[in-house]
């Protein structure tokens, strides 16, 4: 089963339920991933696999037409990263410092 995004699905039939998995470290998913993350302060971030995020509120204040918000959201897209950096050995010092309870994850 697939649902869009980047979970894989099982039938459990003990219980008769579905059980996701996102194995980000064994299967590399990005190229079918769709998901992007705005956080509350205005940050666009395309992968919680890197650092790098677009700041969209001056875009946001810049004009009342949404032109500059709508370009920046396009150039943030068209640099989406093509794999993310998720490594076992770096289980000591993570890929990302940001946490996802405060990218939204």
């Amino acid at each position: 089963e697939t649902t869009g995004g980047p979970s894989r699905y099982f039938h459990v039939s003990e219980t008769g339920g579905r059980l996701g998995y996102i194995s980000p470290l064994s299967h590399n998913f990005c190229a079918s991933c769709n998901r992007v993350r705005v956080t509350c302060t205005g940050m666009l971030h395309t992968c919680l696999g890197h650092e790098n995020g677009t700041d969209l509120r001056a875009a946001i204040r810049a004009d009342d037409h949404n032109s500059a918000l709508n370009t920046s959201i396009d150039k943030a897209l068209s640099l989406k990263p093509k794999q993310h950096d998720f490594e076992e050995s770096t289980i000591d010092q993570p890929a990302v410092r940001r946490t996802m309870s405060t990218t939204g994850g």
